[in-house]
């Protein structure tokens, strides 16, 4: 019985991360469209490629991870539970996206300027410090959930959230063209921050379910 329910607490942690990885990995697609289309990318007289906003993320994972690391540690006691730092991670995705609705306005429905790539820099940055709360917190609660016969079928399952994710993140992208980005973006935002609340809300029965495990 304790194992079904710390399994059934990995597949609650799958739908959640599945949502974040849904506006997550929305970084090749709409926003990079977004830098491509809307976005001044003159540096000093030289044209850079959209693409190169693509980097922008790995070099915040690297730059972040040890800030975080260091504070969970510096917590303690105090440091989110797993379910508390999806929240946050979500949270993040959110912010991410609501930002980027100004930019959007002005944009699109503005004065039709190409705005600063600052804009998607900032976005990108608050999505990694989501991403560092979600992506290593989830791997590692696997390993600790999934009993020890089926800790790699269960990793593979979990893995499954970021293919879902990206399923989401492609559908999405599809209405570039067909909504105002002003709406796109908002609406991402808004299922973010519905699913960070439902999240919150079940933080206390994940954490019932996990058994202890922290």
């Amino acid at each position: 019985r304790e194992e079904r329910r710390r399994i059934a607490a990995v597949f609650v942690l799958f739908v959640f991360a599945a949502l974040f990885w849904g506006a997550y990995e929305q970084a090749g697609s709409t926003l990079n469209l977004f830098a491509d289309r809307y976005t001044d990318l003159n540096v000093l007289g030289y044209q850079i490629p959209s693409s190169w906003l693509q980097a922008v993320q790995p070099i915040f994972v690297i730059t972040l991870a040890p800030v975080l690391a260091w504070l969970w540690v510096k917590l303690g006691p105090r440091e989110p539970s797993i379910p508390a730092k999806f929240a946050i991670g979500l949270v993040s995705a959110a912010l991410a996206f609501a930002l980027l609705v100004p930019a959007a306005h002005i944009a699109q429905d503005g004065l039709g300027l190409r705005v600063s790539p600052l804009w998607l820099i900032a976005a990108y940055a608050i999505e990694e410090v989501g991403e560092l709360c979600l992506s290593p917190v989830g791997l590692s609660a696997v390993t600790k959930l999934a009993p020890q016969r089926i800790v790699g079928l269960m990793m593979g399952v979990f893995f499954l959230s970021n293919w879902l994710g990206n399923l989401l993140a492609g559908w999405t992208a599809g209405f570039f063209t067909s909504l105002p980005l002003t709406t796109l973006f908002g609406t991402v935002a808004t299922v973010c921050v519905a699913a960070a609340a439902i999240m919150a809300v079940l933080v206390k029965p994940v954490r019932g379910l996990m058994g202890g495990v922290k």
